[in-house]
């Protein structure tokens, strides 16, 4: 193994060669991903909505019932929801 100033080149060009092949891999699925969601358009899906419930789904619940909590809050708060009104007075 060669040390050039203290660092093992055989190490080191093995890790750039493993990030690298990785990155490979990462582009290919990316494409695979792309064509899902292209095919999901085709079908008539919506992939904004689609990509919006992929996210949710990644997401703990508890965090996700604090986020739609607060979303609710905010929309009552500037009158976008069918509230009663007397709900949005209290």
């Amino acid at each position: 193994m060669a040390d050039v100033g203290g660092i093992a080149a055989d190490h080191l060009r093995s890790y750039i060669e493993r990030v690298e092949r990785l990155e490979e891999e990462k582009a290919a699925l990316a494409a695979d991903i792309k064509e899902v969601f292209a095919e999901a358009k085709g079908n008539g899906f919506d992939v904004k909505t689609i990509r919006q419930i992929i996210k949710l789904r990644k997401m703990e619940p508890h965090v996700l019932e604090e986020q739609e909590t607060l979303l609710d809050l905010y929309k009552r708060a500037l009158g976008m929801t069918d509230a009663a009104p007397e709900e949005e007075a209290a």
